[in-house]
């Protein structure tokens, strides 16, 4: 399984960003049943925005995000979604995209199999 994500950019204190996490490879049946999304600033630790299970359900990770950014996917497109609204400059970092082939921990990182490269956010104040 291959992941890209993209869409992320440059952006003001309350604007609003997309992003994409493309999937390719073995996404189908016995393949990704969890896709998610985390951040990472610098010199922060990496911390988990939210996932969605291939059922549609999702998880959100952080309170700061909740109201303000949601995870979606297409199925057939093999395409999860982040959008996010109302963006802070604390929302700046590198965004990552991860899936796993198990119902798993969601927010815990290591229970991803695959990890895109990251798409940076930045938000200017």
């Amino acid at each position: 399984v291959q992941l890209q994500a993209f869409g992320g950019g440059l952006v003001q204190a309350g604007g609003s960003l997309t992003l994409s996490c493309a999937a390719s490879g073995r996404t189908g049946t016995g393949g990704i049943v969890v896709t998610g999304w985390f951040r990472q600033a610098p010199g922060k630790v990496r911390e988990f925005v939210a996932a969605i299970r291939r059922s549609g359900s999702s998880t959100y990770g952080l309170d700061s995000v909740k109201g303000r950014f949601t995870i979606s996917s297409d199925n057939a497109k093999n395409i999860v979604y982040l959008q996010m609204n109302s963006l802070k400059p604390e929302d700046a970092a590198v965004y990552y995209c991860a899936a796993s082939s198990r119902y798993g921990i969601v927010h815990e990182a290591l229970e991803y199999d695959y990890w895109g490269r990251g798409t940076q956010v930045t938000v200017s104040s």
